[in-house]
This record gives structure tokens, sequence and C-alpha cells, in this order.
């Protein structure tokens, strides 16, 4: 044993995570045409250290980045490790960011193309207020959007805030950064907020794309549309801060995954405005990419697990399941960060981040249903009864250690966290993947 974290101080959510998902784990399992490789890298914002690369802003990360494009690997997710939501001040490594690159595994007969590395680009746009609304996402979208008419393709957001909160203090932020684009005549309501009046200086979102030369963009990147879709979570806390959270994950997000959009970012209003009553549910958005080219529907995974960062490196984390998954052509789109924190018995922070990723539908087979008629048969009398639409969950014991810094291509050599699930663990009960978005 010995594979999961030690004992956190909280008894009742001492679990290294829980995944859930729309499909039975021999259908999670069961090999695709694509197979993906992942590379997991740490940044700084205050200074380098073994195995976490320094930038002095978000700016610099196309140029740090520029090694891993020219492999043909692409950021596909970028998220602060820690957030000092909701505490007088800013925790340590508040400034460690991770950054998620992917690529499909190359094949010995593929024709190189030469929209296959598409450039990084990153935008500062200001932000009105001290804190997150609904208003002001919406109005984010609606800009994202006109940016992608212009040809590019939305990839990540990060909130910074000088002096702590969910970003951190940096240094030089603009530098190397592009100027946001002249906002056209006709602007969505509250767009204008974004780049003139009501700006905090303090509070800024840095936005990230991914353009091609002419002539070069892919097909499935041309006309793409974002668009929101609800967030809701229940939440405890020990004064202002979140320590527990609860959220129905795969009735969230079931809606758009049918249409075959796929998750790419979200907003959390984690902040409470001053004088306001403490809620016990928090609010925010999710951002769904839909392309110009019918997609099929999605399957997803969600698993929310905690990363246990010792000194400054990160310990354990998601990234052995990320790399057993992405053999059965699982495909990273979104983390989000939370502010729950706390110790573990050795004094390493442990934080909870919940990971999405998405495969496309597969149709069965009719050997493929024999088989999966079979194994629910097997699972069905192993498993106590659940109401109907009632999500699996499992507990996740990842024996890897979890990837800080810099790893070899491919992430070879991780044991199968999916090896420790119970056979039947992503059991979904019939009819749960149907259940409208809220």
């Amino acid at each position: 044993m010995g594979c999961g974290l030690r004992k956190l101080e909280d008894p009742e959510d001492s679990s290294p995570g829980k995944i859930y998902s729309t499909l039975k784990r021999p259908q999670v399992e069961t090999k695709t045409d694509i197979v993906y490789d992942y590379v997991l890298l740490d940044f700084s914002l205050e200074g380098s250290r073994p195995t976490v690369q320094y930038v002095s802003s978000l700016c610099e990360l196309p140029q740090a980045l520029l090694p891993y494009y020219t492999q043909g690997y692409v950021l596909a997710a970028l998220h602060p490790i820690i957030l000092s939501v909701g505490r007088t001040r800013a925790l340590p490594l508040s400034l460690l960011y991770r950054a998620i690159l992917t690529r499909p595994r190359p094949s010995k007969h593929a024709v190189p193309m030469c929209h296959s590395v598409p450039v990084l680009r990153v935008e500062e746009w200001p932000l009105p207020g001290d804190h997150l609304t609904g208003d002001t996402v919406r109005a984010l979208i609606d800009r994202v959007n006109s940016s992608a008419r212009g040809g590019v393709r939305f990839v990540a957001s990060v909130i910074q805030q000088a002096g702590g909160g969910s970003g951190s203090r940096v240094s030089s932020p603009t530098r190397g950064c592009r100027s946001p684009p002249r906002t056209p005549p006709r602007t969505p309501p509250g767009e204008r907020d974004l780049e003139n009046g009501g700006c905090s200086p303090d509070l800024r979102l840095m936005v990230l794309f991914h353009s091609w030369a002419a002539g070069c963009t892919p097909l499935d990147a041309q006309g793409c549309c974002y668009h929101q879709g609800a967030l809701s979570m229940r939440v405890s806390r020990k004064g202002q801060v979140v320590s527990a959270l609860e959220a129905d994950w795969l009735e969230l997000t079931a809606a758009y995954y049918r249409k075959g959009w796929s998750l790419v970012d979200s907003f959390v209003y984690w902040d409470t405005p001053k004088g306001e009553p403490v809620p016990r549910s928090l609010e925010g958005l999710f951002v769904y990419e839909e392309r110009s080219m019918a997609p099929p529907a999605n399957d997803t995974i969600v698993v929310e697990q905690w990363t246990v960062i010792e000194a400054s490196n990160v310990k354990t984390d998601y990234g052995p399941l990320l790399h057993t998954l992405s053999e059965f052509g699982w495909l990273l789109t979104c983390v989000l960060p939370t502010p729950i924190i706390r110790h573990d018995s050795d004094g390493n922070l442990a934080t909870k981040q919940v990971v999405f990723l998405q495969r496309p539908v597969r149709t069965p087979s009719v050997q493929q249903q024999n088989q999966a008629a079979s194994s629910r048969s097997e699972v069905s009398n192993r498993s106590v009864s659940r109401g109907v639409g009632s999500p699996q969950t499992e507990e996740l014991s990842p024996c890897s250690g979890g990837i800080g810094g810099f790893p070899v291509f491919g992430g070879g050599g991780y044991s199968s966290a999916l090896s420790h699930l119970e056979e039947g663990g992503f059991e979904q009960d019939d009819g749960a993947a149907e259940v409208t978005c809220m």
C-alpha cells in the first residue's frame, strides 16, 4: 500500500482523488486510433529551481515553450498550482504555474503538414473591478469570439492580481505581451469596460491564443465559436476560505459534450464581495469551443485530484493518470485549480485540482456490444444498487510520483493508475449522460 497521500488534516476528505466518467472502465480502456503524448512543465515567476523554469512574466511562455512546439507539441491547458483566494496573504508558491502540452503520437506513416505547428501568443486584458462577475466573464467570451473571427484559436486564460489573490505580483507584466485588439465600433454590453473606464490596474487576464501562418490554418480551427455553460458548486468554508467542494460535473457538462463541443476554460467567482454573507455555493462559467466542422459527441472523464508539493517541487499529482489515459486516446482540455489547501503530516502543501478529459464517442461493434453486456452483467452482480442518473465515483490511489519540471517526452514508465480502481469503477448508470445541463 502506501500509494496515496498521507492522512490530511480533515478526515472527511483524505482520499487522493475521485474520478467520474460517462463510460464504464472497460470502455475507458479501449484503444483508439489516436494516442497522445503529454509533457507537464512547471514555471515560476519568482526565481528558478532545479525542476522549475523561471519566467519573469507569463508573456514569456511562447519563447519558453518554443522547443516543444518545434517537436509538434502544443499547449493544452495552463493553470496556477496554488490559489490564495480568501486568504489575508498569498501562500508560498503562489507564483508557480503548470503548463500541459500535448501532441498526437507521431506515426511512421504521417506526412508533416505546415499547420501542425501553430504560434502561441499571449495578450493582456485589464479587467474592471476587483473581482470577477458574470457580466465580466460574458464580455470576455464575446471578446474571445471577436478574436476567433480573425482566425485564431482560444487556448486558455489566467487571472493575475498584484499582491496576491488568484494570481500574484508579476515583474514587468506586459513584457512581450500583445496589446489587446481595438474594439470594433459595435461592442457587446460591458466589453468597453474591459478596455477603458472602471478597470482595476491590479486585476488582469492573460489570454492565450494559437495562430497559424497564412494558408496553414487547419480546417478544424477555422470558424471556431465559444460558448458559456453553467458551473455551480456546493462549498464548505472555514471562515472566508473554501475548505471543500462538491459538483455534479457530468450533469453540468453532458449537454455540451453531446453536441461535440470541447471544454477549454473555466471561471469561478471565488471571492465574496465585502459586506455580503458568505455563500454555501459558488457559481461560475465553463467555456466551450464549437468547431465549424461537425464533430462527434464526446465522452468525458473528470478527476478531482490532490496535488502535493514538497519544498518547491510537485511530488504527487494527476500526471501518472494522465499518461495512462493518453494510451486510450483521452485528451486533456482543461484544469480547474481550487483554493482548497491543506497540509499532510510531513508539512507539505496539498491542493485540489479538477481535471477534464474528453474523447469522441465510439460506435461499438456487435462484438463490443456483447462484451459490454457481459461486463454489465458481471458488474451488476457485485454492485449495490444506485439511483438512476447517479454518476459513479471511485477513489484513486496513484502510486507514481508527480511530474515536477521537465519530464521525458511521451511520459513512459508510469504505472497504470487505473489498475487501482475496482473492477467496474467507471460504471455509469443508464441514462445518466442524458441529464440536461442545469
